[in-house]
């Protein structure tokens, strides 16, 4: 029995880190055609970093965010001399953000938020019968 309840901690775990990279994911959307600041330098895409952990009370293996880090990619370089935000030369830095990549990080985190949610509730139905059946 113990081990079904394990099931919620790993599939608990994956839902919380997948939440986190859906956030990271729509914080690079909503940056992704952002220029350079005042300081010169453009916003860079965050990746989440995912690893192995220890989960709950018997220890079970789950999913974890270490880290949240930027891609060291440079900036997109477009002509616009007669922008305020133009370098010496004319050009004005974006961000590294590829927004068909991020779209395609969005579908599938959000496609295995789903799939833990429906392991979670697969097994909460199977404890239901469980205990319909000892009645």
């Amino acid at each position: 029995m113990t081990s079904m309840f394990s099931i919620f901690d790993v599939s608990g775990s994956a839902v919380s880190a997948q939440t986190q990279r859906l956030n990271v994911v729509a914080s690079n959307l909503a940056n992704a055609d952002a220029a350079a600041g005042p300081d010169g330098k453009a916003y860079k895409a965050r990746e989440v970093v995912f690893t192995t952990a220890a989960m709950g009370h018997a220890a079970t293996p789950g999913v974890a965010v270490t880290a949240v880090r930027e891609n060291d990619a440079p900036g997109r370089r477009v002509l616009e001399p007669g922008s305020p935000q133009a370098d010496a030369e004319g050009y004005v830095t974006y961000s590294n953000v590829n927004p068909v990549e991020e779209m395609v990080n969005m579908i599938s985190a959000s496609r295995s938020y789903q799939n833990n949610v429906e392991v979670m509730n697969t097994a909460k139905s199977l404890l239901l019968k469980t205990l319909q059946l000892g009645q």
